[in-house]
């Protein structure tokens, strides 16, 4: 053997469901972060040049709130982390539906604001949660983590 094969060391692997699921989560936020402000600044720009302040102005907020969105996944990931597989599935479920129902009514609300652009609003929204939600699926699927767990205390 070489020298380099006798140090090598396999990387230490998360042995729990909550190391999982908090490893997928970390490698998801950092997986989409730069996307993600990316695609708000490149909205910026173009609701800018092709809109003007009140363009700007929308396409700030509907970034704001889609990385806001975002954030909240994740945090929801790493707090219902520890549950139970079956349990996580109903946490994931509500948490989806609370989501989608606080979007609603913020994007309802903020849609009727004269100082934001409402197609500047949507369509930067839009854009970040799937620009988004693309790269984090690609981080989630580059992320090396055992997907049985043989022997579990957590259920």
């Amino acid at each position: 053997m070489s020298e380099n094969s006798e140090s090598f060391e396999i990387p230490k692997q998360p042995e729990s469901h909550r190391e999982i699921v908090q490893t997928l989560a970390m490698a998801m936020f950092r997986g989409a972060i730069w996307w993600t402000v990316g695609t708000v600044a490149i909205a910026v720009v173009l609701a800018g040049v092709l809109v003007g302040w009140n363009g700007v102005f929308g396409a700030l907020v509907g970034g704001a709130v889609g990385l806001l969105s975002s954030v909240a996944t994740l945090v929801l990931m790493r707090v219902t982390a520890g549950i139970k597989p079956h349990m996580l599935m109903a946490a994931v479920l509500g948490g989806f539906a609370a989501k989608m129902i606080i979007l609603l009514v913020a994007m309802t609300l903020l849609g009727g604001v004269d100082a934001l652009h409402r197609n500047s609003l949507a369509f930067t929204l839009l854009a970040t949660i799937v620009v988004t939600a693309t790269a984090e699926v690609f981080a989630f699927q580059r992320t090396k983590v055992p997907t049985i767990i043989p022997a579990s205390d957590e259920g």
